[in-house]
């Protein structure tokens, strides 16, 4: 079977810079593909390249068997392209908008019309069809900017942070919308900073930086590979502020860190950690209100990966990353 996406030792410089380093991985059809990076590690370059925007310097990419450099009009048939700035027109009504897309795309008119009418069910707009645009709320704009990306019946659709700076309840919406729209068979290549939006939708992850794929995996498989990323967590009825270097001490355990009123210590050993803790409260009468072993996020992956740890920020802004220490 064609793979939705293929890409082989993509290339981008600017100069003497190297955006994107011989870059190469596999997007199954019918997959959701996470691809996370910190802020100038190539994603937007990548996403670029495979949407026909920017030519790349070296290497192949093709979307549903086709080269996006050579057959570039059959690959841009196939694909549906959602920035993270909305392009309605906010002049226009939610119906106008997607009739206009069709336009674009060249669709006939009954197969526009229908098309449109299906779409406006499908994202819970068709009450609000003939509204102007410019009194919707960011959800729905967003909503009606997924809908014009399907016009043309995508096979793959590009997603770049499609719930950022919206409300909780929009947010849920439009992922929900995601995973119907990969079950009725939509390929979705998703660029995003929310871990737990990654987690939660993505069947494959590639975590990029400064350019190169550090790993490619299930998020299950990126969280296993990371062993030392396992922890034990517990907090102490004292509330004592000064036990962290005391509890290095415990076997096993590599780094503690103090978070909030838990402290997190970090093992390749967590039942013999978990035992040590016991045995450490004991010693020193100190009663346990809550303890349990974790093992690694997806944020602790991308942290390790990258070097960069991700700093929510208002859900008017995107993420920030900061250095960590």
């Amino acid at each position: 079977m064609t793979s939705a996406i293929s890409v082989t030792s993509l290339t981008k410089k600017f100069g003497d810079f190297t955006a994107v380093d011989h870059i190469s991985f596999e997007v199954e059809q019918g997959e959701v593909f996470g691809f996370l990076g910190p802020n100038g590690a190539g994603k937007t370059t990548t996403t670029r390249m495979l949407t026909g925007i920017s030519t790349p310097t070296a290497g192949t990419a093709t979307i549903m068997g086709h080269d996006i450099l050579h057959h570039a009009f059959a690959a841009k048939e196939r694909m549906g392209v959602v920035t993270d700035l909305s392009n309605v027109y906010n002049d226009l009504s939610a119906w106008d908008n997607l009739i206009f897309t069709a336009k674009l795309y060249g669709l006939e008119r009954h197969h526009r019309e229908e098309k449109a009418a299906e779409l406006l069910d499908m994202f819970g707009l068709q009450e609000v069809r003939d509204d102007n645009v410019r009194e919707f709320s960011g959800g729905m704009k967003r909503r009606l900017t997924i809908a014009m990306a399907l016009i043309n019946d995508a096979d793959v659709l590009f997603l770049d942070e499609p719930t950022t700076a919206l409300d909780v309840q929009s947010v849920r919406t439009i992922r929900r919308l995601i995973r119907e729209l990969n079950e009725n068979g939509t390929t979705i290549f998703l660029t995003t900073h929310n871990m737990q939006e990654a987690n939660e939708l993505c069947s494959t992850i590639a975590i990029i930086n400064q350019g190169k794929i550090g790993k490619i995996g299930t998020p299950e498989e990126l969280k296993q590979a990371m062993e030392k990323m396992h922890s034990v967590e517990v907090a102490f009825e004292s509330g004592r502020h000064s036990l962290a270097s005391d509890l290095e001490g415990i076997e096993g355990v590599r780094e503690v860190q103090k978070r909030g009123d838990k402290f997190r210590l970090f093992t390749l050993t967590p039942p013999d950690t978990l035992s040590g803790v016991f045995t450490f409260a004991r010693e020193r009468g100190l009663r346990i209100l809550s303890i349990n072993t974790l093992g690694p996020t997806l944020e602790d992956v991308f942290v390790e990966l990258t070097g960069e740890e991700i700093v929510h920020r208002s859900n008017s802004q995107t993420s920030k990353k900061k250095r960590r220490k």
